[in-house]
């Protein structure tokens, strides 16, 4: 009875709560979010079950595979070397900071990925709202995101192997699973360039057998399971097995559209409250580890808008890259699911995560709307990248 309880409100906030926060301009993930801590750790209505946490591991996954499935690899291809090399230096640069700060906060070197990570999940949103996604400035702070999306997750497989096998031959795990993925991407664009056809019923979006999601999810398990196999973290897998899809089909159709109604509408959405539901409230109330919370989160900014002044090399106003700093300091899905694989190997505390989480929080609802603030005003066409 507990848990068909459990489903029945579940379910109603998956419904309602975007509904309100697009009201309060408020990312729905903010919400769902709190709303696993209200009837979980604080009202007591809803406790974590095998079921939910295998419905939100699904939904993680799905997560994972829709922010790789996002990519827009014709806006990377548009940067040019050069841009991208100074794009590179920005994320090597977050990490040199993130790392004094993890010093200076008694953390060890885990933590300095943490830091690291930034949200595209809410930085694609944030400017196409604000009509920047074309513009220059836009162009860089998306590639930014991208950048730091994908190069953390690796990072994070990597140390995840150190810490499971130390340095030996089960490093050359991470090196198969790019190796099978680069096999599986020729193949496919192979596949695509012989029988563009049938691989164009995949976009349909009136195909009664729903090719194109089970194309979608088939390949999601198959890279997760891969994954599994190498003993490297799944959520790379899944985050991978996205890319994948976003190299080989640059133009989605309806398919995108479909998978983000499936996966936002439902799974997604138990994986947040979920979280919520396993926040440690009582740890995040002490004093002591509140005084931490706040530290973390100013040092999550600081980590973005230092090395976002490498933007004046492109010749922005100090404006421009205050702004761009700041919503690159916007933390999400990444920050929750990497604080989660610190804990799962030892290096990172339930404190630590309850942390990440309310800095997921804080910043969610910050960044996107300090951005608007301080972007300068756009002419009435703004300018596009050429």
């Amino acid at each position: 009875m507990e848990q068909a309880t459990a489903l029945i409100l579940i379910a109603s906030a998956a419904f309602f709560l975007p509904l309100i926060a697009s009201h309060l301009r408020t990312p729905a993930v903010v919400l769902e979010l709190l709303f696993g801590v209200l009837v979980g750790p604080v009202l007591g209505w809803i406790e974590p079950s095998e079921l939910l946490d295998l419905l939100g591991q699904l939904g993680l996954y799905l997560l994972m595979f829709l922010a790789g499935f996002e990519i827009d690899f014709r806006a990377i291809e548009r940067q040019g070397r050069r841009r991208l090399l100074i794009l590179l230096g920005v994320f090597l640069a977050t990490l040199a900071v993130s790392n004094w700060f993890t010093m200076r906060l008694g953390y060890n070197a885990f933590m300095t990925l943490v830091l690291a990570t930034t949200s595209v999940g809410l930085v694609v949103p944030t400017l196409r709202n604000t009509r920047r996604i074309t513009t220059p400035l836009g162009q860089y702070i998306l590639i930014s995101a991208i950048i730091a999306d994908f190069l953390t997750l690796v990072l994070v497989a990597m140390l995840a192997l150190v810490e499971r096998h130390g340095v030996g031959l089960e490093l050359l795990q991470m090196p198969a699973l790019f190796i099978a993925i680069i096999l599986v991407l020729r193949s496919l664009r192979l596949a695509v360039w012989w029988y563009p056809e049938r691989f164009r019923r995949l976009f349909s979006g009136d195909d009664p057998e729903e090719l194109g999601m089970r194309a979608s999810l088939a390949l999601m398990l198959a890279f997760v399971g891969l994954s599994m196999a190498l003993d490297v973290e799944p959520i790379l897998g899944a985050f991978l097995a996205g890319t994948v899809f976003a190299i080989v089909f640059r133009s989605r159709g309806v398919l995108e559209h479909q998978l983000n109604g499936f996966s936002y509408g439902f799974l997604i959405p138990i994986f947040f409250i979920n979280v919520g539901l396993r926040f440690e409230l009582d740890v995040v109330l002490n004093p002591d580890v509140f005084v931490k919370a706040l530290l973390v989160i100013a040092a999550a900014f600081a980590v973005k808008i230092l090395p976002s002044l490498l933007f004046f090399l492109h010749g922005f106003t100090a404006r421009e890259v205050l702004a761009a700093g700041v919503l690159l300091s916007a933390r999400l899905s990444l920050i929750i699911a990497v604080a989660t694989v610190g804990v799962e190997l030892g290096l990172l505390s339930t404190e630590d995560r309850a942390i990440a989480i309310l800095l997921a929080v804080v910043t969610a609802t910050l960044s996107p709307t300090l951005f608007r603030a301080l972007a300068p005003p756009l002419p009435p066409k703004a300018e596009t990248m050429t």
